[in-house]
């Protein structure tokens, strides 16, 4: 059996995309990877001993993890998907009603800029009158909100909302297109803005420069006809999922990771929500984030290309949608899979029997039952001057860096050992009690993890944190060093 497994995972099986099993049911196939793979364990399954959440195992393109199927046969020559979240199809009707499609009409420059459109069958004058009165609600304007933007402007979209809270740095610019040089430090939303308006100053686009939380995200979103999360945090997505699904508005979902990307649509005809496929997502610090793992420029223009073309689709009324199904792209294997996914009759949102009624902020730790409760011992942490100060005074101290390699082979830490996560409990008799153990990643996320998986294990020596992590460091310069790190 040949199973194959999504890049954020990958740092438990020993880097493979692929392995080959002989198990026949997902049982024997987990046991046989755990077996093959001590670190997976660690990966795969929560405290409780069930598998965590965040993860779907897929059979062929069906999903398969609930615990029913366990000991279900599976046909031989089968693919089997292990999925984290990172996070369909028949015709329907436009979003856009015929009366409002009949207040709009094209003039005689808008019939020239979207003559292409008009050409195909399927858009002609009345879709292309669908897509001036839409109004869509873009939320992120990053790598993926970059492409999004630009091809629903250039489609001719009449309103644009662009809601982004942060400023355009320097390396934002190697995927988030839709902002230049000229542009860092700005406001993303105010430069998104004056983008959309070189392409087509006809549009109506509003920016706001603003953080999406459960307070204001109903307002947000009022009286939009889709809205688009592009954003690249988990608790957002949560929040951005339950405003949308009890507004009623259909949301193009998109997430992408290193070389990986998924799509879908939540909410709309009565389909599945985020809450349906992934209950919960991961830890902080247990899956890498894009800014941690990096993601391959294209990427985000490829997905988001995707994501811009849902929503036309839903404008117009035309095609097969992804309301239902979950399409995964592997851009470095050159692989993508429909899968199909089913609306949770559970569900706390959407299900037979909602207690979500309304979107509620959450403390993201406690959400993912990493909360530090009142008896546990606080991680403590050194900022990046406080440990530049006991290098330099030579006193004795342990550095574990926990990153992986390309984050390594990026900016590495002097005398530093290397030990991953996964690794920590079977090599914790490499560290020296008697000794201060600072552990270090690139954000200060995974540190956490580190120090408190090794606490589990029953290690008893003092360990700290690098507050911010790699990057609190970069401008600490070393005397011995000559340089900075």
């Amino acid at each position: 059996m040949k199973v194959y497994i999504s890049a954020t995972l990958r740092s438990f099986f020993g880097r493979s995309a692929e392995t080959e099993t002989k198990g026949n049911t997902i049982r024997k196939i987990l046991k046989e990877l755990t077996d093959s793979y001590p670190d997976a364990s660690r990966g795969l399954y929560g405290d409780d001993g069930n598998l965590r959440g965040f993860i779907r195992i897929f059979v062929n393109d069906e999903d398969r993890t609930d615990k029913s199927f366990l000991d279900e046969e599976i046909a031989e020559g089968s693919t089997v998907l292990f999925l984290p979240v990172i996070a369909g199809g028949v015709p329907n009707d436009s979003i856009i009603s015929d009366e409002r499609r009949k207040e709009v009409s094209l003039d005689d420059s808008e019939i020239d800029r979207f003559n292409k459109h008009l050409l195909l069958r399927e858009i002609g004058v009345k879709g292309q009158k669908r897509i001036k009165a839409a109004r869509v609600c873009v939320i992120g304007a990053g790598a993926l909100g970059s492409p999004v933007i630009q091809y629903l402007a250039a489609a001719g979209v009449g309103t644009i909302k662009i809601v982004d809270n942060d400023s355009v740095t320097l390396g934002n610019l190697q995927s988030q297109v839709i902002h230049s040089s000229r542009d860092v430090k700005r406001p993303k939303a105010a430069s998104a803005r004056d983008t959309v308006r070189n392409i087509n100053k006809n549009i109506e686009v509003i920016a706001e420069n603003t953080r999406v939380e459960a307070a204001n995200v109903m307002s947000v979103i009022e009286g939009f006809d889709v809205v688009i999360d592009c954003t690249d945090n988990y608790k957002a997505r949560y929040i951005i999922n339950d405003a949308c699904i009890l507004s009623g508005i259909p949301l193009v979902y998109a997430a992408i990771y290193q070389y990986e990307g998924q799509v879908s649509i939540f909410g709309h005809n009565g389909g599945p929500c985020l809450r349906c496929i992934y209950p919960e997502p991961p830890a902080p610090g247990l899956v890498p984030s894009c800014a941690e793992g990096g993601t391959i420029s294209p990427l985000s223009g490829i997905v988001g290309s995707i994501q811009a073309n849902e929503a036309l689709k839903l404008i117009i009324g035309i095609g097969e949608h992804l309301n239902g199904r979950l399409l995964t792209i592997d851009t470095l294997g050159l692989r993508s899979d429909f899968l199909k996914i089913s609306k949770n009759c559970s569900c706390p949102l959407c299900g037979k029997a909602p207690t979500i009624y309304e979107p509620e902020d959450f403390d993201y730790e406690e959400f993912c039952g990493l909360k530090q409760e009142e008896d546990e011992i606080p991680v403590e942490g050194y900022t990046a001057e406080e440990l530049a100060e006991k290098i330099e005074s030579g006193e004795p101290v342990t550095i574990i860096d926990v990153r992986e390699p390309h984050e390594r082979a990026i900016k590495s830490f002097p005398g530093a050992v290397v030990i991953p996560i996964g690794q920590l409990v079977r090599r914790m008799n490499e560290l020296d009690p008697e000794h201060d153990t600072v552990f270090i990643c690139k954000q200060g996320l995974r540190s956490i993890l580190a120090i408190n998986t090794l606490r589990e294990a029953g290690y008893k020596g003092p360990m700290y944190n690098l507050k911010g992590g790699m990057d609190a460091m970069k401008d600490i310069v070393f005397s011995n060093e000559a340089g900075w790190l």
